[in-house]
């Protein structure tokens, strides 16, 4: 079976630029919502009364969690900033380029904040002989899903030209 590979769009720089924009707002929109929800419900658990009885390892897994969950925040929301500091300067094609390199990184540390928030979790909730595997279980799924197919299909699907 032939791989016909499909023609590029017929778009000048600028229009590449707005239309690349949009698809990167939209994409930011998605991992925006779940990064602040997530980030919203770590700052209300240090005000807990279970929260006092959690072990100081538990306490540094949470502070490290939360720090995740800042940083990740701040690189899903840099892009809207990135934007409109450098909006009507005719830079757009470099400010995409940054702001998917913000989300990029935003997209890791949100990796990064719910795995430490599902250990976190599951310290408190299970057996601690399964949480290695159950953390290592969603982590991989999130490796695939977030990284693994979109690269695969990159790789399967991208012309060299």
């Amino acid at each position: 079976m032939s791989r016909e590979t499909p023609r590029g769009r017929d778009e000048s720089p600028d229009e590449r630029a707005d239309r690349q924009w949009q698809e990167l707002i939209q994409e930011i929109r998605v991992a925006q919502t779940g990064v602040q929800i997530l980030f919203g419900f770590l700052l209300t658990v240090v005000f807990t009364p279970h929260f006092q009885g959690l072990a100081e390892m538990d306490k540094a897994v949470y502070v490290a969690t939360v720090v995740l969950g800042a940083l990740a925040t701040g690189a899903l929301i840099g892009p809207v900033s990135f934007h409109r500091i450098v909006s009507g300067r005719r830079i757009k094609p470099k400010a995409v380029v940054w702001a998917s390199r913000l989300t990029f990184a935003g997209i890791v540390l949100l990796l990064a904040t719910c795995t430490s928030a599902l250990f976190l979790v599951l310290r408190v909730a299970a057996p601690d002989t399964v949480v290695p595997w159950l953390v290592s279980a969603v982590v991989a799924w999130y490796l695939l899903c977030w990284f693994a197919l979109p690269l695969w299909a990159r790789m399967r699907y991208t012309s060299e030209e």
